[in-house]
């Protein structure tokens, strides 16, 4: 098959900003080559990436995207340019994927391929505009069943592929060579709970986390997706003994080796309609970590409570007291979290890129004999 993957206008490919979409599209794209399909990669321009460039099988091409901004509108309009541009760029296939909000309304699907479209953000209206999509692609059930509810003309077209691992999971899982260190990785944004996450270690007895400590780390400029410099320094002010703050790891490998030295992977998102899947999560699930997560549904397709990992009630009036105390009950019960380090592995390797791939190209190979 001849696929085209056609990204946003705001974050590059390969991901060297972040961006679960981009870096679950940067792995598929590969592994579809990887299968035997032509694949074409299309993306923001990008520092000293080449315009146009091949790798792993895949023919990268580039053309000028945009810094995100606040404004909703200007933001539109800074996409709607990119997608005219990378328009002059697309080939002719028979699969096109994007998640490029303009792209499923200008673009015919008999010149550029069947339209696959990806929904990688809760939707907000659009999908009505969407007709021409001939699927509309979800990453949790949690999310296409805002879809189908927002659109139900279109619920039939609704499938639900998950995102890969863009590494595979650690061959083995050695617990007890872990630090005693609980990790959040991931933009610092109000929405991601950060403050939360500070206001909950404060809030337990010193003793209980002695010899324990807090590690911060993620993007925190605006251009990255955080928050700005106000907020770190928000952050910085309020965190007591044991908090660390890092700089953001936009490496794969480095940031799995992260995860390899942290026992519990804390992510408490209050974000309800901004978290699609949790790929961050699943990746520290793969190197033995215990998330501590939200109650947030898109996480239910992968963490049960207690089974192979500990969720908190975000949506109690102050969150933090909940975070708090599953905090604090985890660092007082250290003797259960081997097992739910070791189930929080085996459960993260079923997202290997080679199964989850494989399953896309089914829903590919489908949709060539749908008329």
């Amino acid at each position: 098959m001849k696929i085209t993957i056609l990204q946003g206008a705001f974050f590059p490919v390969p991901p060297h900003r972040g961006g679960a979409i981009e870096k679950a599209w940067h792995s598929l794209g590969q592994e579809f080559a990887r299968l035997g399909h032509e694949v074409t990669h299309i993306s923001r321009k990008f520092e000293n990436l080449p315009e146009d460039s091949r790798e792993g099988g895949v023919r990268y091409i580039r053309v000028s995207g945009a810094e995100a901004i606040p404004n909703p509108y200007f933001l539109k309009l800074k996409e709607l340019l990119y997608v005219l541009r990378a328009k002059s760029k697309l080939p002719k296939a028979d699969i096109l994927i994007t998640h490029a909000f303009w792209a499923p309304i200008l673009l015919p699907e008999e010149k550029y391929g069947k339209m696959y479209v990806h929904v990688g953000r809760f939707p907000k209206g659009q999908l009505s505009l969407y007709g021409k999509a001939a699927i509309l692609q979800t990453p949790s059930d949690a999310i296409a069943d805002a879809v189908r509810k927002q659109c139900p003309k279109l619920a039939d077209r609704v499938t639900v592929q998950p995102y890969p691992l863009s590494l595979s999971a650690c061959s083995k899982i050695l617990f007890e060579k872990k630090e005693n260190k609980i990790l959040y990785a991931g933009r610092i944004h109000p929405e991601k709970g950060i403050l939360e996450i500070i206001q909950a270690w404060n809030r337990i007895d010193p003793k209980k986390k002695e010899g324990w400590k807090l590690e911060i780390r993620g993007p925190w400029k605006k251009e990255d997706g955080g928050a700005g410099n106000a907020y770190l320094e928000k952050i910085k002010n309020l965190s007591a003994e044991g908090v660390e703050i890092f700089e953001p790891i936009f490496d794969p490998l480095a940031l799995q080796k992260e995860y390899q030295k942290a026992k519990v992977f804390v992510y408490p998102s209050l974000a309800e309609k901004g978290e699609t899947f949790g790929l961050s999560v699943l990746e520290a699930m793969s190197a033995g970590c215990v998330p501590l997560i939200s109650s947030l549904p898109c996480f239910s397709d992968f963490a049960k409570d207690q089974q192979n990992a500990v969720v908190f009630n975000h949506r109690a009036e102050d969150p933090s007291i909940g975070l708090s105390n599953a905090l604090a009950d985890l660092l007082q019960n250290i003797s259960a979290l081997p097992a739910l380090s070791q189930a929080a592995w085996k459960t993260a390797q079923k997202y290997e890129l080679t199964e989850v791939g494989a399953s896309y190209i089914r829903d590919f190979t489908k949709l060539m004999h749908w008329q």
